[in-house]
């Protein structure tokens, strides 16, 4: 399913093309895409198809990926560092979450929430002493630097963060704030 052929105008406009380069892309004439964009002339199915392939491509091309947004200094816990040393961390570099690392392997995220948490259910003054793997949550998902900046606002959605990787080695750290970079 297509856009709309409104929004064919828009699309170019923001991609910065003009009504001649786009047809010259799509291998049709200007004048087709100027009756197109004023509404005076629809076009056949593969015409419609190829102009929104080519105008995908350009988006996905000029817009941010994950490298780009990611917050690349990243900051580590320990399966075997206390909560207390975590939460220290976290305040100090006024993170709500860290990865948690075994070894060189990512096995989850410690939370301020997950810390709370574990305060309610108990006795709040041992949550200190618990090691870090007592508490963490699942791993985040772990994106490409190419990835596309759009496709990670719905993992953000149920995710507290992402990680980024190049070469399989995690260089960045995504969460909702870094997504914020996008609207400027």
């Amino acid at each position: 399913m297509f856009p709309k052929l409104e929004e064919i105008r828009r699309i170019r406009l923001r991609l910065g093309l003009t009504q001649r380069k786009l047809a010259s892309l799509v291998g049709v004439s200007t004048s087709l895409i100027n009756q197109i964009e004023t509404g005076r002339s629809k076009p056949s199915y593969d015409t419609a198809k190829r102009i929104f392939e080519v105008l995908t491509m350009l988006e996905a091309k000029n817009s941010p990926k994950a490298g780009d947004i990611c917050s690349r200094s990243v900051v580590f816990a320990s399966a075997k560092d206390t909560a207390a040393s975590a939460a220290e961390v976290m305040r100090r570099h006024g993170f709500s979450q860290l990865p948690v690392l075994d070894g060189d392997k990512i096995v989850g995220l410690i939370t301020e929430e997950g810390i709370m948490k574990m305060m309610m259910s108990g006795e709040p003054e041992k949550v200190g002493k618990a090691l870090v793997q007592q508490i963490v949550d699942p791993p985040p998902p772990i994106v490409d630097v190419s990835t596309p900046a759009k496709a990670i606002i719905p993992l953000i959605k149920y995710c507290k963060a992402v990680l980024v990787a190049e070469n399989s080695k995690v260089i960045g750290i995504i969460t909702a704030s870094d997504l914020l970079k996008m609207i400027e």
